[in-house]
């Protein structure tokens, strides 16, 4: 999609205003180290803090997974937005008119017009709803079924809950009237179209309506309950190009300050359940709608919080949908606890029968660990008054034991077995022995994550063994990041390697950064990393140079290091042409080519002169 050109005096803007440390804490707990700001990344799961912000480059970088750039870049991966996206953002916060070349074509393009009329009408069509159920007489059974159910009216005016009468065309001529593209308003799911072509219906009648919202609190669906008898019970809006279930999470704006400040979500299944817990004072709750956890879910989770609750119903259904979610949030590097219920019921009925701080104190406080709940959920499936029932229980929960990676937790868990069952504890150790043997047999000979030095999932000791360690670097590519780092910062230095060294850089993407530097400031831009970075618009190029800004050396930069630094550069391609041309020389030999053979040699030994003579060179 083109954005048009977006000035540099409103990038230059944007981030002046705002500042890398302030825009970074707001999602990050940053503790200050020497020159240099730490914290856990949000980007990936790690126990060890390896996110690193440089308040003096106005830049991020994270040693585990890689991510870097400036304040723009940053918000950008947090939020998921394009990068016009979070200039957008970052300048209306920042009172920056957004009035640039572009951005009106991109409100008028088809659409991006087309998502800007949808969400309108979503936002007008919610407020329609709820002015019905609170002002009419056609929504005082709906009210009625809410004030019952324990929903305040200022939960109803927070949560925008609203009503729907049962007549067919209530939205379509409310948006007829107010000259919306009706077929339009079908495609973003508001409307159906007749079956003969003749016109449009509403999608939703007779139902008690709650808004959907995206991460920015702007309403993208709608979800319908059914006030009386009927199915289906919960009707949502389809799949649009406002609306994706798989990537939204009902309430998920609302409680999103409150999850970043507790680093804790507490994941329901229904959004009478949201709604009824923020009431008890879970502020940090949030559902799926109408679909399971999806990998999208918890990959958004993941970036906010370190820790999930789930607080599913306690009926079969729920507590397998507990035992589905568990890998697959434990797999996004989120600690994962369960809130248990009483069988059979559901958030909302425990808060009815047992009060909000009940509700409080006993589940949401008080979560089990996601292996007691596996444990929990295993004994429900055996009749353990019989032996072979205890026998089979007790190899399941050893199983389930062995897959932890801590000895401690371990432990724990069979003296727990050991204690219940009357069980010898070193019997349950070596099962639990063996069973790990088993497993590690089944893993893959290497670990492919270049990155688990630093995982939070993978601690036990032997990761900790085979994983690896950053590389060490040949000699040419630290001398380009060595240049590179001191080009970044000083436009002298800059001109200086463009005269001697020009783009013969020999790692790709140091190439392309040094090419991008010297347009940079043949443009008339004073050294600016930050700004530099965001004119990059290149995702790996932003991670390169975060990367080589973040290098620390205590060494003076001088003429004589630049001299050094160039010339193991220009060493390079001489050192590969000498490695062809051995190879060659050895091909002549076997093919008895004794006379190529020595021209060859004498070429080779031409190369290595020069290289030598090189040394000692000086400009």
């Amino acid at each position: 999609m083109a954005y048009g050109k977006i000035p540099d005096s409103v990038i230059e803007a944007v981030l002046k205003h705002h500042d890398i440390v302030e825009t970074v804490g707001k999602y990050v707990h940053l503790s200050k180290h020497g020159k240099y700001m730490k914290g856990l990344c949000p980007f990936h799961s790690e126990k060890s803090p390896s996110f690193t912000v440089t308040p003096e480059k106005g830049i991020f970088y994270c040693y585990g997974c890689g991510k870097g750039g400036n304040a723009i870049k940053f918000i950008e991966e947090i939020e998921e937005y394009s990068f016009p996206e979070a200039i957008r953002v970052m300048a209306e916060e920042a009172n920056i008119p957004v009035t640039w070349s572009g951005s009106q074509e991109h409100q008028q393009s088809a659409d991006g017009g087309d998502r800007d009329t949808l969400i309108e009408a979503h936002e007008l069509s919610v407020k329609l709803y709820h002015y019905l159920l609170m002002n009419t007489t056609h929504g005082q059974a709906a009210l009625q079924y809410l004030r019952n159910r324990g929903v305040t009216d200022k939960q109803i005016d927070h949560f925008m809950i609203g009503y729907v009468p049962p007549e067919w065309d209530t939205l379509t001529r409310f948006l007829e009237k107010r000259e919306y593209d009706l077929a339009l308003m079908e495609k973003g799911g508001l409307l159906i179209a007749k079956q003969d072509k003749s016109g449009y219906i509403d999608r939703f009648r007779d139902r008690i309506m709650f808004p959907i919202w995206n991460r920015d609190g702007k309403v993208i669906a709608l979800a319908g309950r059914m006030l009386g008898e009927g199915q289906p019970k919960y009707l949502n809006s389809p799949e649009t190009m406002l609306f994706n279930k798989s990537r939204n999470l009902y309430n998920f704006h609302h409680a999103r300050t409150a999850m970043r400040k507790s680093r804790r979500i507490v994941l329901f299944e229904g959004y009478m359940d949201v709604i009824k817990a923020w009431s008890a004072g879970v502020h940090n709750g949030v559902a799926s709608m109408g679909t399971a956890l999806t990998e999208e879910h918890a990959s958004i989770l993941q970036r906010n919080v370190e820790e999930a609750v789930l607080c599913y119903d306690g009926d079969n259904a729920g507590q397998t949908a507990v035992l589905k979610s568990l890998p697959l949030l434990e797999r996004a590097g989120l600690r994962v606890q369960v809130a248990m219920l009483p069988r059979g019921m559901d958030p909302d009925e425990y808060i009815e029968k047992h009060g909000a701080d009940a509700f409080m104190r006993e589940t949401i406080e008080h979560p089990v660990s996601a292996t007691k709940f596996r444990l929990l959920y295993a004994k429900k499936n055996h009749i353990l008054l019989e032996e072979e029932g205890q026998k089979n229980y007790l190899l399941e929960a050893v199983g389930i034991i062995a897959v932890l990676d801590s000895p401690t937790e371990r432990e724990f868990y069979l003296k727990e077995l050991s204690r219940e069952f009357d069980m010898s504890l070193d019997s349950l150790k070596q099962d639990c022995f063996d069973r790990r043997q088993q497993l590690q047999k089944m893993k893959p000979q290497r670990d492919n994550n270049d990155n688990s030095w630093n995982n939070g999932r993978n601690e036990n000791r032997e990761n900790r063994r085979t994983s690896s360690a950053p590389p060490v670097l040949p000699a040419y590519q630290v001398a380009e990041r060595k240049l590179l780092a001191q080009m970044l910062q000083d436009a002298d230095t800059a001109n200086t390697v463009h005269q001697k060294l020009g783009e013969a850089f020999n790692v790709e993407d140091h190439a392309a950064l040094a090419a991008y530097l010297y347009a940079y400031y043949a443009q008339g831009h004073d050294p600016d990393v930050s700004r530099f970075i965001a004119s990059l618009q290149d995702s790996r190029l932003e991670r390169t140079a975060a990367s080589i800004l973040m290098t620390d050396d205590d060494i003076p930069f001088d003429e004589h290091l630049l001299v050094d630094y160039v010339n193991e550069i220009l060493k390079v391609p001489k050192f590969r042409e000498i490695e062809q041309l051995k190879e060659a020389m050895v091909r002549a030999e076997r093919s008895g080519d004794m006379l190529k053979a020595a021209q060859i040699a004498i070429e080779m030994n031409a190369l290595e002169r020069q290289l030598k003579g090189r040394q000692d060179d000086r400009f």
